[in-house]
């Protein structure tokens, strides 16, 4: 008996020491910090440090859909495009509770030239960096265009330090018109930045010029899912009004989200067509003077890799009806350029 009592005392100790600070309030990760560190100014590049009593690992959400866990809680990360972001710092505990502190972050990059042509070299286009659609497309590239597309030199050439794509009255492969439609696809597509057109357009009822952004992935996400961006169409019908738009699902061909300008030497004088693109917002300017902003977020899609579209169409939906008297119409373009 006197043996037994020893053992009960023995092992009630063994089962007091056991749960010794095992009260649940007393294991939550408590004073959380976030600090956060430009590594160099510009850069993009930035230290995140987080500290908390109790916390056994720690989760950085870096604002953009990207996250990382550390243990230590110290963690290095490189934005790649500028903007405004909400970090989330959250400690967890060994019993898994958690707590958050959020910070937000901005910062800006200095903008750099990422691609251009200048269309200095007099004749033919870079193959490097263009390649020409040909045909008609399916029923007229869904609009019901009347011109035939072709890699002519008669219908895009280099001269005088322009491009021109021309626009002829002929019959050609079973349509009353020839033009150009040249594209970026496979040789330069991207996500985000902002794009320059320095174009002049031309006269002409049932003329159709346009500078725009398709979805790279059009192929498998047909249009309107792919996305696109008008960053200048120009109809003769409605002569010196410029068109910047979005087609996306749900808001596409007449449906689609679009704001106009005018411009009263749109036909006679190069002008600067731009769009800034990203993340957060898509804004169509002329000559540096924004005209349609569109707020973006994750649902759009606008948030994946790009290519550039040059073409002039005639008539169709959009361009209406044709003057029969045009016998050829000129869409003039400067230069291209794409900064990041």
């Amino acid at each position: 008996m006197y043996r037994f009592w020893i053992l009960i005392i023995a092992l009630s100790g063994v089962i007091s020491c056991s749960n010794k600070g095992s009260d649940p309030a007393g294991d939550a990760p408590s004073n959380l910090t976030l600090q956060i560190t430009e590594k160099e100014a510009g850069s993009g590049t930035y230290i995140f440090e987080a500290k908390a009593d109790n916390a056994l690992s720690y989760e950085i959400n870096f604002g953009n859909n990207q996250k990382e866990v550390s243990k230590t809680g110290k963690v290095e990360y490189t934005y790649p495009i500028a903007g405004k972001y909400t970090v989330t710092a959250t400690a967890r505990s060994a019993n898994g509770i958690t707590i958050s502190k959020t910070e937000e972050l901005e910062f800006s990059r200095p903008e750099k030239l990422v691609w251009a042509d200048e269309f200095n070299v007099p004749g033919g286009l870079d193959s490097k960096k263009w390649t020409h659609e040909i045909g008609n497309g399916e029923n007229g590239w869904g609009n019901a265009e009347k011109q035939y597309y072709t890699d002519r030199s008669a219908n895009s050439y280099i001269s005088d330090g322009t491009l021109k794509i021309k626009l002829i009255k002929e019959n050609y492969e079973g349509f009353g018109y020839t033009s150009a439609r040249i594209v970026t696809r496979g040789k330069f597509d991207f996500t985000y930045g902002r794009v320059e057109i320095r174009a002049k357009v031309p006269v002409g009822k049932g003329t159709w010029p346009a500078g725009w952004l398709l979805g790279s992935n059009y192929q498998t996400k047909i249009w309107p899912a792919c996305g696109e961006i008008d960053i200048l169409e120009h109809v003769g019908k409605q002569l010196n009004t410029i068109h910047g738009t979005l087609h996306y699902p749900e808001h596409h061909g007449e449906n689609a989200t679009t704001k106009t300008t005018e411009l009263a030497t749109a036909t006679t004088n190069f002008h600067v067509y731009s769009v800034d693109w990203n993340k957060d917002e898509i804004i169509f300017k002329v000559d540096g003077k924004a005209y349609h902003t569109f707020k973006s977020s994750p649902q759009y899609p606008f948030h994946h890799d790009f290519f550039i579209i040059l073409n002039m169409a005639m008539g169709g939906y959009f361009g209406g009806d044709v003057d029969p008297s045009i016998n050829e119409a000129i869409y003039e373009i400067d230069y291209v350029r794409v900064y990041q």
